[in-house]
């Protein structure tokens, strides 16, 4: 058989590779899940501003890499995707420490510290690009400007250093160093705080992450423990042919239940409609923010308002990486065929409760367990589609009903139908679209003395003409729509009689 031998171009692959789409702080988490895959407690990421003599390092105090183990990890394609993993490790392709760093920069160079004696290899895209013939050759040592660099590991026993120079795809002719101040700070911080979030939280983190001398906090997507929050489900598990996927559904509390500050963190990096839907994690690293996974039924679910307080956490093992088709920038997910009914099962419930807790308003649990709430509006739902109905036996309406004379009973049925038929839905849909956020209800701009007037002419109604007891007159209007919201009102109540 005739072959011939077709090796790529070193410089015109390098370059082609630096066109994967990294953001900065996705190409900084991938360097950081080399750190965490190598067992470090604590990774430093410093940004140093020098025009465009600026540089990025990455530090951290893992297990460090021989000289051996330094040019393998520098050379493209030499580790197989499809080779067994230790659970810990993050990476699969064994290209990300290039692909990432050279999406920012033309010069690379790391250096690692193993039982005492530290190597230094350097990648630099304009010496090969400027000598085409030379192949794929890596150099050793640093550049001589950035020698000092490499001193910051003769503090430590053991570790490794990342060092990116010639940052043509950050620092551009008019960036300045404002910009680089926001990008760290609207971007970078945010992004990290988000992909390491479960490695960063609680008294005794697993990983401590500094960027530029400031502590990384977590941020928690799924807000856990706040006492407003109306559900989270419990863990469940699914075994695969690949491993064990664990899957937790949570509904985030409304926006009235929050404060501004509150509210506006959680909302997350990219904001709450884009950050509804699924978080799927590998060795608790997060991989995808948001998104339905192309699940849902008919049709793939969209980002939709309604379902913004609704977000689940899916784990994954490392062995399921080509089940899932996870990407080399580990920024893409698809769920396996065979696990689509059960997340399209969950994740349909989930939104579904979410809907709910954002159209209330995020109403509390009724505090009569087991007893509906009597709402003022009945949906049906009919071939011709949906419509909303004032339910007359809701206490406030029957109150009336009962007393009204035939003549103005039927005045005020007639009423009840021409609301009924004139209800703004469209108007509704729209303000809520374009604000973002459903229309104040449920007595939600007023005052304590206003709801209390309204309770009280229905209390007595309960109690006076209706001869209900004064307790179940109460229980009563607990379950009624929107009293529940105001259970210490309630409790103001006295006997009308006395």
């Amino acid at each position: 058989m005739t072959a011939r031998n077709a090796p790529p171009r070193a410089s015109a692959m390098l370059e082609s590779l630096r066109g994967l789409g990294y953001s900065t702080a996705s190409a900084l988490a991938d360097i950081v899940d080399n750190s965490i895959s190598a067992g470090a407690s604590t990774v430093d990421i410093q940004f140093n501003w020098k025009g465009k003599s600026s540089s990025i390092y990455v530090l951290d105090n893992g297990w460090g890499m021989s000289d051996q183990e330094l040019e393998s990890a520098m050379t493209l394609g030499d580790k197989n995707p499809l080779e067994k993993r230790l659970p810990q490790d993050l990476g699969r392709f064994g290209m990300g420490l290039k692909t990432a760093s050279f999406s920012q920069c033309k010069r690379l160079t790391v250096a690692s510290k193993k039982l005492g004696v530290t190597s230094c290899l350097r990648w630099d895209l304009d010496i090969l690009a400027s000598n085409p013939g030379m192949g794929w050759v890596l150099f050793e040592g640093p550049e001589p400007s950035s020698k000092y660099l490499i001193e910051k590991l003769d503090d430590l026993d053991q570790g490794t250093l990342v060092i990116w120079e010639l940052l043509d795809r950050i620092v551009t002719e008019s960036f300045t160093v404002d910009d680089l101040l926001t990008l760290i700070d609207d971007q970078v911080e945010p992004h990290l705080a988000m992909v390491f979030h479960r490695l960063l939280e609680g008294n005794n983190p697993n990983l401590r992450l500094n960027l530029n001398n400031k502590k990384v906090q977590a941020w928690d997507p799924f807000l856990s423990g706040h006492p407003a929050k109306p559900w989270t489900s419990p863990a469940q598990k699914r075994r695969t042919s690949s491993g064990e996927v664990e899957v937790q559904c949570h509904v985030l509390p409304h926006k009235d239940k929050l404060s501004g500050r509150e509210f506006d963190v959680i909302g997350g990096p990219a904001g709450w409609n884009a950050q509804q839907g699924f978080y799927v994690y590998r060795g608790q690293r997060l991989l995808v923010a948001g998104g339905w996974l192309g699940l849902g039924q008919p049709r793939a679910w969209n980002r939709e308002e309604p379902h913004r307080l609704a977000r689940i956490r899916l784990d994954i093992p490392n062995t399921a990486d080509a089940d899932w088709k996870i990407d080399v920038k580990k920024s893409v997910a698809r769920p396996p065929v065979a696990l689509r009914p059960w997340l399209t099962s969950l994740a349909s419930d989930t939104r579904e409760r979410a809907r709910r807790v954002f159209a209330f308003r995020g109403s509390p649990t009724n505090v009569n367990v087991g007893t509906p709430i009597e709402r003022v509006w009945k949906i049906e739902r009919t071939s011709k589609g949906i419509r909303y109905k004032v339910d007359s036996a809701h206490p406030s309406i029957a109150a009336v009903l009962d007393e009204a004379p035939p003549i103005q009973r039927d005045l005020i049925v007639s009423m009840l139908r021409v609301i009924e038929e004139t209800v703004p839905v469209q108007k509704i849909w729209l303000d809520t679209t374009e604000n973002k956020d459903t229309p104040i209800t449920s007595f939600g701009s007023s005052s304590d003395k206003a709801v209390l007037k309204v309770l009280e002419t229905l209390f007595r109604n309960l109690v006076v003409r209706k001869g209900m007891d004064i307790e179940d007159a109460k229980t009563r209007l607990a379950c009624t729509d929107p009293f529940q919201n105001f259970p210490h009102l309630i409790a103001q109540l006295s006997d009308p009689q006395s």
